[in-house]
């Protein structure tokens, strides 16, 4: 195909049509505003512009695309020297764009992701889908390190000797309790309530739940996932411990028969037991006799009253779990009926039948057709163990080999010479850890063992199936829970002197309302700038309080058109607010400095190493206001190219305090929300930041979504050739407003995500 076909598919026409005026007109404008900075003998940042021809930008795409970043931005050139109008400066940007866009079209580079270890997530979420349990495996095993802000990059996930014994000793859990191993001796787990430490001040009893699992009418409690492993019987006990309270109420506890598989264990406190008196004016008499529920699975199994006091519920110190004891056998789990697909009848059906067993399990676990070579090993397992314990022990060992197996652990692509598409099995992989962070279902994987995904129609209908599908939540969790920092919501410790009304309801809350947010967004297919401008949220009555929304009443979440100009989009949003900032006040930095790498794209560089502290530069003034002090701080000429950028952004969000309420006043002062972006735009608060963010950062803004979306889904760091991508994804998606689901659905046909790059 010809330059100028290609180019005009991808609409950069234009640019090529004036390439003879254009690289002229360019070059001049380098040669005014940029030489004097980046030339032969200073070279600024490393970068010299003196005699660079841009007639061919083949060999110089590196470069040109950070000189692209840096005038887009308005980062160069540098705020207080020349710069081009900005006319001339949209101009020379869009032709250094259709130049490179034109020759990537030409000449393709899709990269090449590393070998990729699963991560946690990933492989908790490959066993409850190979083996149909679901015991948030991934926890057993240590945390992942991180690259470009995601947990799932191929050049992070390093293995160490001591992993690949964890994943030995995970191995054997899981295999036990899949198969339901009568050896399983009893322990006992307690699970105990997560609070901020040395929150030891009396805290007023909240009217909702923590949890959806236990019933609308509680006044408060905890539940907890259990797997029991065999048909037995097991203790369940509450223990209760107050450090306010001297009066301990005894421990709860039931011994009891339960039957092997999940269970939700919970503890509850009805709400029809606490006088109106207790809940509400939090006075009364100092002991308030209070009910306490112990629930399986919804249905009560014994109820008990304690005593409470005037100021709150009794504290629960953990739920503790023992057993089995007295075990009756291994259960109808959902896991065994996943796995034992057959029951030999007689010794000599046994072999045929671990054949067909193992056969599934390892195609599902290796992700790709499995032949005589993958199932002799395999089989060896099983033949060595089921002579010591039977037909199940043997499938069980060679389950436990299945789970060890690079196969399973790695996700190792096929070199072919030069760009080449991935194969259709690989590319169902592709899909399916993008979208679920999780393994191929049998009609993924059989339709691209066929082949078939390379239909376009094929594999759009797949991904559509995909994110319709419960397992789509993985998005939510892993994707936007590490692009906005909602994950870190569970290790904040704001101060409880200061922030007292924060608490693990509020967190919860905080985070939940995120997740439900997005979540909206995506299955509703509706605009990524909805991600800033959204009139409505999810809200429970906890969360709405703690915004001084009223009318919302009980623990479950619904939509919420929003009257309050204030709220609305991720920056009026309660987790993101409290996730950057330190724990006894707000931080003007952190915040601007987020919102600039993680929805603008123009990360500030690290503070050199000789940089003063703010205390430093304002000579220890304790009379300044906030951004006096820190205007004062970027007059040190070291500290004013970050903080120029940073600054301004965060005080657009500074009416809200370190937990999300809004505020007017701090430490008694008015608080001044106004700045400038960049570019020169002013706003004020957060309704103009918003707006500003989606006028003349609007691109920005849907070019940071679409690369967050491309890194995520490849599991590597973008390179400078990726630009084109992010840019005809743009192109692609610009008419629909960037919805969504259109984004998603570009990434995933995109060239980087469909085809890979040979060895060089």
């Amino acid at each position: 195909m010809r330059l100028a076909t290609i180019a005009l598919f991808l609409g950069i026409a234009a640019p090529l049509a004036n390439a003879q005026t254009g690289a002229p007109a360019s070059q001049a404008l380098l040669r005014r505003y940029c030489v004097g900075c980046h030339n032969n003998q200073l070279k600024t940042a490393g970068v010299t512009f003196q005699g660079l021809d841009l007639s061919g930008v083949a060999d110089k795409a590196e470069l040109l695309e950070r000189v692209v970043r840096k005038v887009k931005s308005g980062q160069m050139p540098p705020p207080g020297l020349p710069r081009p109008d900005a006319a001339a400066a949209a101009q020379f940007v869009q032709w250094l764009e259709g130049a490179l866009d034109a020759d990537a079209a030409a000449h393709p580079n899709p990269g090449r992701p590393a070998i990729h270890r699963l991560n946690r997530a990933e492989y908790s979420n490959a066993v409850r889908d190979v083996f149909d349990l679901d015991i948030n495996a991934g926890a057993l095993l240590p945390v992942d390190d991180s690259g470009y802000g995601f947990d799932n990059l191929g050049d992070v996930l390093s293995v160490s000797p001591a992993l690949l014994d964890r994943y030995l000793s995970v191995a054997r859990k899981i295999s036990r309790l899949a198969i339901g191993d009568p050896s399983i001796k009893p322990v006992e787990d307690a699970f105990e309530p997560r609070r901020s430490p040395g929150h030891s001040a009396p805290v007023p009893p909240r009217l909702e739940t923590v949890s959806d699992d236990l019933p609308f009418n509680s006044a408060g409690g905890v539940s907890v996932h259990y797997y029991f492993p065999l048909d037995a019987e097991y203790v369940l006990k509450v223990n209760f411990g107050d450090p306010d309270n001297p009066s301990k109420p005894p421990p709860l506890e039931v011994r009891m028969p339960i039957k092997a598989g999940p269970r939700i264990v919970g503890v509850t406190f009805p709400r029809e037991s606490v006088r109106p008196e207790f809940l509400l004016a939090g006075h009364g008499p100092e002991s308030t006799p209070v009910a306490v529920d112990l629930r399986l699975d919804g249905a009560s199994l014994k109820r008990s009253t304690t005593p409470g006091n005037s100021r709150s519920l009794p504290r629960i110190a953990n739920l503790s779990i023992a057993g089995p004891y007295n075990v009756t056998g291994p259960g109808d789990t959902p896991s065994r009926a996943s796995i034992l697909v057959c029951r030999p009848a007689k010794p000599a059906e046994e072999t045929g039948c671990a054949r067909q067993i193992l056969a599934k399990l390892a195609r599902r676990a290796y992700r790709r057709p499995v032949n005589d070579s993958d199932l002799k090993p395999l089989l060896a397992f099983y033949q060595q163990a089921r002579v010591k314990r039977g037909f199940e022990y043997g499938i069980q060992k060679a389950v436990e080999a299945i789970l060890v197996s690079p196969d399973f652990l790695f996700r190792v692509e096929a070199d072919s010479p030069g760009v080449h598409p991935v194969s259709g099995v690989e590319l169902a992989s592709r899909l399916s850890f993008f979208v679920w962070s999780s393994v191929p279902d049998d009609e993924l994987l059989d339709l691209g063992a066929a082949g078939k995904l390379s239909n376009p129609e094929v594999f759009k209908q797949q991904l559509e199936r995909m994110l319709d599908d419960p397992k789509s939540s993985a998005l939510v969790g892993n994707f936007a829970g590490q692009w906005l920092f909602i994950r870190n919501l569970a290790t904040v410790r704001p101060d409880p002197v200061i922030f007292s009304d924060f608490d693990e309801s509020l967190r919860w809350s905080m985070q939940r309302e995120t997740e439900l947010f997005f979540e909206s967004v995506v299955r509703e297919n509706r605009s990524a700038l909805e991600l800033l401008t959204a009139n409505y949220t999810f809200l429970n009555e906890r969360l709405a309080k703690h915004y001084g929304i009223p009318d919302i009443y009980g623990s479950q979440f619904r939509r919420v058109a929003l009257q309050d100009p204030h709220r609305g989009g991720l920056l009026g949003q309660a987790s993101l607010l409290t996730v950057t900032s330190p724990p006894n006040r707000t931080s003007v930095v952190q915040r601007g400095k987020w919102v600039l790498e993680n929805l603008l794209g123009a990360p500030p560089p690290p503070p050199p190493a000789d940089v003063p502290p703010l205390d430093a530069t304002t000579k220890g003034s304790h009379e300044l206001s906030l951004r006096a002090a820190l205007e004062q701080h970027r007059a040190n000429p070291a500290c004013a190219g970050c903080h120029a950028a940073m600054d301004p952004i965060g005080f657009a969000l500074e009416n809200y305090n370190g937990i999300g309420q809004w505020r007017t006043k701090d430490g008694g002062s008015e608080i001044d929300a106004s700045g400038k972006l960049p570019d020169g735009t002013a706003f004020s608060g957060p309704a103009g930041l918003r707006q500003a963010m989606t006028t003349s950062k609007r691109e920005e803004f849907a070019a940071t979504v679409t690369g967050k979306l491309l890194t995520y889904a490849l599991g590597r760091g973008l390179e400078f050739y990726d630009q084109p991508t992010v840019r005809g994804i743009l192109r692609e998606c610009g008419a629909g407003d960037y919805r969504m689901r259109d984004l998603i659905r570009a990434v995933a046909m995109s060239t980087p995500f469909q085809m890979r790059r040979s060895v060089d």
